[in-house]
């Protein structure tokens, strides 16, 4: 139970690290009307590594489709986490799924 709380605090972290410089790229300037094809690249930190940096380009739209797709795995994770049918039932009597 404590290597999968673990797992699922690791891979959510990744998944922050991941997203905090889409957040900068959206919160620059809100004014004016963006191109959705216009081709951004942005410098990654991998997970794990201080001076690993990986360069990622993509547009906008993909760069949106990105921040959804995050959002919505850690939002899964956090779901299933509290799910009792997922725990490892170490007593008898748990939960019946």
């Amino acid at each position: 139970m404590r290597g999968k709380m673990l797992r699922t605090f690791v891979c959510l972290t990744g998944f922050a690290m991941l997203s905090t410089p889409l957040a900068a790229v959206t919160a620059k300037d809100k004014s004016k009307p963006k191109d959705p094809d216009e081709k951004i690249c942005e410098d990654i930190t991998m997970v794990g590594s201080r001076l690993a940096v990986k360069r990622i380009c993509a547009t906008r739209s993909e760069w949106a489709e990105r921040r959804r797709d995050e959002r919505m795995t850690i939002d899964s994770a956090q779901v299933r986490a509290n799910d009792p049918c997922n725990t490892i039932n170490t007593h008898s009597g748990g939960a019946g799924c």
